[in-house]
């Protein structure tokens, strides 16, 4: 049986890593170190761990995967699987087994190369996305092409449901790519290098969201950051998050991001082009996730001018 060492970290990871372990020799699991969160600092393992660990397989969990990878290459894996794993891998390790080493990436190559290409699809306001299979190399996901397959981004879907949507999408894919890729039915493609765009890790200046851009661009930013990290703005001297809202059929000729009252309890907020955004839910600063009708019951008045 084909012996697989896979490599992953959140919950996109965990669909793929199950098929694996159904129908393969699922040697070692490489994921990342467990990280200590919330206030009381309490330590959580990755998804892909627990998953690992409840089937009872072999879990690396290196600082620096390029440079403690030795224990890895010892297990003598014919083919080695990432999917979201979170660190560059050095060629010493990917060229070790039989078959290489190949990647789950949540785009549709060569576009959206990087760490965040669901962030970055859904907020540049595509319509598709999909996933790539493809060989590993040194830089990053610029390797030759194995499969692809696409799938539609709906008006109201958000990275959360989209990383769902492809973490099964991918999970069928691999299997299929695998079962090619052993019995040598599969022709690489190389990656088109004039398409090639970028879809870096999200930073903290980009979940601030900015009102002077028309509504609809608006509510893909808040859309494409739901349910991670979370798109943002400022009120005052305070922090509020927006995990939902709505553009509205309407024009307004308030200032840009002017945030005011519409039928007593709707939080609307004016954008480019003469465009309204309405929130839907929000979390002020200090506060639990709420619905915008009950802030603006509440805490939102001190906002008004």
């Amino acid at each position: 049986m084909l012996k697989i060492v896979f490599m992953g970290t959140p919950n996109f990871s965990v669909p793929i890593l199950e098929a694996l372990i159904a129908k393969y020799e699922v040697i070692g699991v490489v994921t990342q170190p467990d990280k200590q969160v919330g206030r009381k600092k309490e330590w959580q393992q990755s998804p892909v761990k627990k998953c690992a660990l409840a089937h009872n397989i072999k879990v690396f969990q290196p600082v620096k995967i390029r440079q403690d990878y030795q224990d890895i290459v010892d297990l003598h894996p014919d083919l080695i699987v990432t999917a979201a794993y979170g660190q560059i891998v050095g060629m010493k390790l990917l060229n070790c087994p039989k078959y290489r080493s190949i990647n789950v990436h949540a785009s549709l190559l060569p576009l959206y190369r990087g760490g965040a290409p669901v962030h970055q699809a859904i907020k540049d306001g595509q319509k598709e996305t999909g996933v790539t299979i493809m060989y590993m190399e040194k830089d990053m996901d610029a390797g030759d092409i194995l499969a692809q397959k696409t799938i539609p981004i709906e008006e109201k879907d958000n990275c959360g449901t989209m990383f769902e949507k492809l973490s099964y999408l991918g999970r069928d894919l691999l299997l299929e790519t695998i079962e090619k890729l052993i019995n040598n039915q599969i022709e690489p493609v190389k990656q088109d290098q004039s398409k090639v765009t970028f879809a870096y890790n999200v930073t903290k200046e980009e979940e601030l969201l900015d009102f002077s851009k028309p509504a609809n661009v608006v509510y893909n930013h808040i859309r494409a950051y739901n349910p991670a990290p979370i798109a943002y703005t400022v009120l005052g001297d305070e922090i509020l998050k927006i995990y939902e809202a709505q553009v509205l059929n309407e024009t307004t000729d308030k200032k840009e991001g002017t945030f005011f009252l519409k039928d007593k309890n709707r939080i609307c907020v004016a954008c480019g082009n003469h465009s309204l955004l309405e929130l839907l839910v929000i979390q002020p600063s200090g506060k639990k996730m709420m619905y915008a009708k009950d802030y603006a019951n509440g805490g939102f008045k001190k906002h008004l001018k």
